[in-house]
């Protein structure tokens, strides 16, 4: 044997030893698991706010109004003129930040409003938003806006570098607040009318819930900066603002159990006739799905969105397609919505229940990412959402067993190997 061909093979396995050295580092722990049961069955009468309010130890509020914005053309503009009539200050927390005019229009508002005595902050999640122009950072800061990168890559913060902000919060005077699945990015313009332009919702808050909105930023703030925020012009006191009962949950990497699934599960075991879920990435841990199959196979009608081929994660969208055969034997029905990529983040229960926020319905967003939720007790939102999703539902093509099983075997197997990712993905 030459000494290259000894070599070669010894150069390939150590490769293949560094590469999953790499991954077992940066792949979060298996501690995610959901409960088995509930004490009991919920009756009609159950109250799904307190109860999962007390079950997370998280805040169970009233007085909110939260509506619902749908795609650029709706979402954008609240948000730049919100900015425009800041009196004390601006907290603008994200994970996308690229390229485009919108992303030019934030800065420029954001400059503006601090050159005028608004404190601005910034925080952008070091990897989401990589492709931001630098001259928008540098823009900002020279009008007097602060600005922070969450969490930048480091050689040898593997594991942390790989928990990211996933979150979306702009907050106003502490009275404001918006969240959702929106980046600053030409992506999100528009009115999803092409595959240049997304699909996406975004919901503007008042009330109660702005203060934990305000806390989603102050916590990622502080850890990057060191810098805690208190006093009036970043928590005031806040009036009831709509009939809304909402129980805020800001998600974070860690814990035995995730907060945001099991906010899902216990929604699931509490939906009497319907569920709508829309996400652009379902990649859920194995209780959650088995939960999702049962709730339909006890009669409850359960719709899923997801996006087509359009997916801006093929990754994804093939290890989603492994979940499809056991879902439509439960009786779920699978919708892909068509004209683009389709980024909605938002579950309805029955007729006053929703979940809205930036969470996906995946593993990143339940064990690895920083999120944040609302769950919301509201009849006319979930109006709203509903409506929305079938007008989704027109514009999507129903999947069924029997496309499933057209796919090839090499498709099949494609979808399957994709999985081995499941924990990053």
């Amino acid at each position: 044997m030459t000494r290259k061909a000894f070599l070669y093979p010894l150069a390939g396995i150590g490769a293949v030893a560094l590469l999953y050295a790499v991954y077992a580092l940066g792949t979060a722990e298996p501690v995610d698991v959901l409960p088995d049961t509930m004490s009991s069955a919920p009756s009609r009468g159950f109250d799904l706010a307190s109860t999962v309010a007390i079950n997370l130890g998280a805040p169970l509020l009233a007085g909110d109004r939260v509506e619902l914005l749908e795609n650029g053309n709706e979402i954008f503009p609240p948000m730049l003129d919100a900015i425009r009539d800041a009196e004390q200050s601006v907290n603008l927390l994200t994970f996308v930040y690229w390229q485009g005019g919108i992303a030019r229009r934030f800065a420029a508002e954001m400059s503006t409003a601090c050159r005028r005595g608004v404190e601005g902050r910034v925080l952008l999640d070091a990897v989401g938003a990589a492709k931001m122009d630098r001259a928008l950072i540098e823009e900002m800061r020279a009008a007097g806006c602060k600005v922070a990168h969450f969490r930048p890559p480091r050689w040898n913060e593997l594991r942390r570098m790989n928990r990211r902000t996933h979150r979306k919060v702009l907050v106003v005077d502490g009275r404001i607040g918006f969240t959702g699945g929106v980046g600053i990015a030409e992506e999100w313009t528009g009115a999803a009318t092409d595959p240049g332009h997304w699909r996406d919702d975004h919901f503007r808050i008042e009330g109660p819930s702005v203060h934990y909105l305000q806390g989603a930023f102050a916590e990622n703030w502080r850890e990057e900066t060191g810098e805690v925020l208190v006093e009036e012009r970043f928590f005031p006191d806040l009036e009831p603002a709509g009939e809304a009962k909402s129980v805020p949950i800001l998600g974070a990497p860690g814990g035995t159990i995730s907060d945001i699934a099991f906010l899902y599960w216990i929604s699931l075991q509490a939906a009497r006739e319907r569920v709508w879920i829309a996400t652009p990435y379902y990649m859920p841990d194995p209780d959650l799905q088995t939960a999702i199959e049962a709730t339909a196979k006890r009669g409850v009608e359960v719709n899923l969105i997801v996006p087509n081929e359009l997916n801006d994660s093929s990754l994804v969208r093939w290890a989603s397609r492994t979940h499809y055969r056991g879902l439509l034997e439960a009786g779920v029905r699978i919708f892909e919505y068509q004209p683009t990529m389709f980024h909605v983040k938002a579950v309805t229960v029955d007729d006053d229940w929703a979940i809205v926020g930036s969470a996906n319905f995946d593993n990143r967003s339940f064990e690895l990412n920083y999120e944040v939720v609302v769950a919301v007790q509201d009849s006319s939102l979930v109006r709203a959402l509903e409506r929305s999703m079938q007008d989704d539902v027109r514009e999507s093509r129903e999947i069924t067993l029997e496309d499933v099983e057209r796919w090839s075997p090499l498709a099949r197997a494609r979808d399957r190997l994709a999985t081995v990712l499941r924990e990053q993905i």
